[in-house]
C-alpha cells in the first residue's frame, strides 16, 4: 500500500517539477513551488510511517516551516518586490 502512494506521489511531483522548469510566469513557478514543498512533506511524513522512524517527522516539520517561509517571500516578492 505505501509502495504505491509514494510511487504516485514522486510521479505527481515529477510532473509538477516540469511545471516549475517551464512555468510561463512567476506565479506559475511560485505555486508549483508551494506544491512541491507540500508533497514533500507528505512524502516524508509517509516515509517516517513506513520505516517507524520520528526523525523523519521532525525533518517533514522543518521543511514545511521552510516551504511555508520560502512560498510567502515569493508571494511578496511579486507583490511588491523586495
Amino acid at each position: 500500500m505505501f509502495d504505491i502512494v509514494i510511487f504516485l506521489l514522486l510521479l505527481s511531483m515529477l510532473i509538477i517539477l516540469y511545471r516549475f522548469l517551464k512555468g510561463p510566469t512567476l506565479s506559475d513557478r511560485v505555486v508549483s513551488f508551494d506544491v512541491m514543498s507540500i508533497m514533500g512533506v507528505s512524502l516524508l511524513v509517509l516515509l517516517a510511517l513506513y520505516f517507524q522512524r520520528s526523525l523523519y517527522l521532525d525533518i517533514a516539520l522543518v521543511f514545511g516551516l521552510i516551504g511555508f517561509l520560502g512560498a510567502t517571500i515569493f508571494g511578496r516578492f511579486i507583490e511588491k518586490g523586495l
